[in-house]
């Protein structure tokens, strides 16, 4: 966000509250070259937040560690009635990928056999309100559809958990997921932090979906990531 001043290949991402000043230039070989100066506590800010925004450093990332069963967790995506059981608006789309493997047997068994192992059991569920006045994105792609399609409405039976994958004492339940990263504007990273977890193992809905983005941002940040190809589902 702000402006963005080009030169060549190269762009200076502002941030608006920040103050710009040119400070010197000059020409060389037909070439102007800038230098700016920026003035902006809010800039500083925002450059500390960006370098604070991975959780491993390159140092200490989990990428490819052994799994210590202590520090993982099962991050169980949607597990909701409106993708698992009949009645569901998005349940004929997936259906028979869920009968092909067997996903959600296999799911709420792993759970049980996790929580006896000591992997912390970590669920995910989406839920908008009536009228998707807290949809970040509603009027483009697949958030659109959850507005139009008034889908996960909270609430409603449909937003509720199968009732093969309800959490259990000591579970954990994401709170505020509103979008398909299971990151953002969420206490999911938090949640992780606080419970020393090291390796992300994840399943639910939908393979190309959530769980991928999900998938994608905690790669980043650092964690050793599985994906349970038979604990995911897509259409």
């Amino acid at each position: 966000y702000g402006s963005v001043v080009e030169a060549g290949s190269d762009a200076i991402i502002v941030n608006a509250a920040a103050h710009l000043s040119l400070s010197s230039w000059r020409i060389e070989g037909g070439i102007i070259s800038l230098e700016f100066y920026f003035s902006s506590s809010n800039f500083q800010r925002s450059a500390t937040a960006f370098m604070a925004d991975r959780v491993f450093n390159s140092a200490d990332a989990k990428g490819g560690t052994d799994l210590e069963l202590s520090k993982t967790a099962i991050i169980f995506i949607e597990y909701q009635n409106e993708f698992t059981s009949d009645g569901g608006k998005l349940h004929d789309a997936v259906k028979e990928n869920m009968a092909e493997t067997g996903m959600l047997e296999k799911s709420a068994t792993l759970a049980g056999k996790a929580r006896n192992a000591g992997v912390k059991v970590f669920h995910a569920p989406i839920s908008f309100a009536a009228d998707a006045s807290d949809n970040p994105n509603k009027n483009l792609g697949i958030l659109a559809g959850c507005a139009a399609d008034s889908l996960f409405t909270a609430g409603t039976w449909n937003a509720d958990f199968h009732e093969s994958m309800k959490p259990a004492e000591g579970d954990i339940v994401v709170q505020n997921k509103k979008g398909l990263d299971a990151f953002p504007g969420t206490d999911l990273e938090e949640q992780l932090v606080m419970n020393g977890i090291e390796t992300v193992v994840l399943g639910g809905f939908l393979s190309n979906c959530c769980v991928e983005s999900t998938m994608r941002t905690a790669y980043e940040k650092g964690y050793n990531v599985i994906t349970l190809t038979d604990c995911t589902v897509t259409t």
